[in-house]
């Protein structure tokens, strides 16, 4: 089996190995591939291609005639016209709950840097302020104790699921909202409510839900002004479930008390997005997914998948 990977850099810049796919197949690795009119020639008579986020489009898999197998290097899928594949007979796959735990850790870094600015102070004292303070301390930034508040996070899978345990390990209350509910899930610091109602009580929000058109923009001005003031809010979901204009807005009226974003609309971030205005606002270059250890998971589970599909039972499949 002929094997190409269009965009591996993301995935493994060097520290992994690609050998448990050289071990399926004549395996070609791309870097990168940033011009749309090299995806077919570089798909070219290979049976089987890895994708990040280089997209496959209607057009691409008409094209590429040879192919049988689509693997998505991500959860989402977007990338990918999985219609267009299905009616080409293509199975398509995609890699999922690797990264819960770092992703999870990474939203709790994300709130602690709120709560306490350590990047900032640790500036601060290197450029000479704590040395020129007239007291033995000092904090340029509100402090902020995390017990006994209320984390409110919108989507409860199994990286809502994790987040919620971390927080809860800090003396924190959980609100849950999600379509799907597992009651078994509810315990005196934990249970699911209705969004409006986690809107109103909770000092945190987070972000773990999919982009659906149901929950693209779904931090918007309306629902802002539900908020308390001086709630924090963390995304790193999916970059348009936050309407970007209406979130600098509430920061910079003081309405959301900080925020930390790891996931923007456009990525590479662009210069002129509103975020980047904000006052007390974190933006992260979609990192959360990445440690190491993380990266090693995807990559078992996309060669998993690829002989899975080789041996004809196919798992993870989106396609059908």
């Amino acid at each position: 089996m002929r094997i190409v990977i269009l965009d591996g850099y993301t995935e493994n810049p060097g520290d992994l190995s690609w050998e448990g796919f050289e071990a399926l197949g004549e395996l070609t690795v791309y870097d990168r591939t940033e011009e749309s009119s090299q995806i077919i020639e570089r798909i070219g008579d290979a049976e089987a291609v890895y994708t990040n986020k280089t997209p496959l489009t209607k057009k691409t898999i008409e094209k590429c005639s040879c192919l049988k197998y689509i693997g998505v290097l991500a959860t989402g899928y977007n990338v990918v016209d999985t219609e267009a594949a299905k009616q080409a007979g293509i199975i398509v796959t995609n890699i999922p709950t690797y990264g819960t735990d770092a992703v999870a850790q990474y939203t709790i870094a994300l709130l602690l840097e709120l709560c306490h600015h350590i990047g900032e102070h640790s500036r601060c004292v290197r450029a000479g302020d704590w040395t020129r303070s007239k007291d033995w301390c000092f904090w340029n930034y509100p402090l902020i104790e995390l017990a006994g508040k209320t984390m409110g996070i919108i989507g409860f899978g199994c990286i809502g699921q994790k987040t919620a345990k971390i927080a809860q390990a800090f003396g924190m209350k959980v609100l849950a909202y999600d379509r799907f509910q597992n009651k078994t899930l509810e315990s005196d610091t934990c249970r699911y409510a209705h969004l409006d109602e986690l809107l109103e009580k909770s000092d945190v929000i987070s972000l773990h839900c999919p982009l659906f058109p149901e929950t693209q923009g779904i931090i918007n001005k309306e629902n802002i002004a539900k908020m308390k003031t001086g709630v924090l809010i963390i995304n790193d979901s999916r970059g348009p479930l936050i309407v970007e204009e209406d979130l600098r807005d509430a920061l910079n009226s003081g309405k959301v008390g900080g925020a930390a974003v790891d996931v923007v609309s456009t990525e590479p971030i662009r210069m002129d997005n509103p975020l980047l205005e904000a006052k007390n606002g974190i933006v992260t270059p979609h990192i959360a997914w990445a440690p190491k250890e993380s990266r090693q998971r995807l990559m078992d589970i996309a060669v998993g998948n690829l002989k899975a599909f080789m041996e004809g039972n196919p798992v993870n499949v989106v396609s059908s």
